[in-house]
């Protein structure tokens, strides 16, 4: 399992993502799409790559609006699966 990161690890990482916001343990980032259906079809992608990650974002649908939390739940903080994963959502969104 992947080991939290530290605070120079964390800003490196951002920098690669600069579209993700850092909250006290985890990334954000809110997706906007022209309607409900592309918002849900970037949700049905994410959960692909998700499960080939078997690591799995917070989702929270609002209309055309999707936000994604990632947090490493079972070491209480971010870890490289987060950033990895948020790489692999960011092409998604592209």
């Amino acid at each position: 399992m992947a080991d939290l990161m530290k605070a120079d690890e964390l800003k490196t990482r951002l920098k690669k993502i600069p579209e993700w916001e850092l909250e006290k343990k985890h990334i954000e980032r809110t997706f906007e799409f022209d309607d409900f259906a592309d918002a849900i079809d970037f949700v049905n992608a994410v959960a692909e790559v998700a499960e080939e990650e078997e690591h799995h974002p917070d989702i929270d649908i609002r209309y055309n609006k999707v936000r994604l939390v990632l947090s490493t739940h079972s070491k209480g903080g971010l870890t490289e699966l987060d950033f990895g994963l948020a790489e692999r959502i960011d092409t998604l969104a592209e």
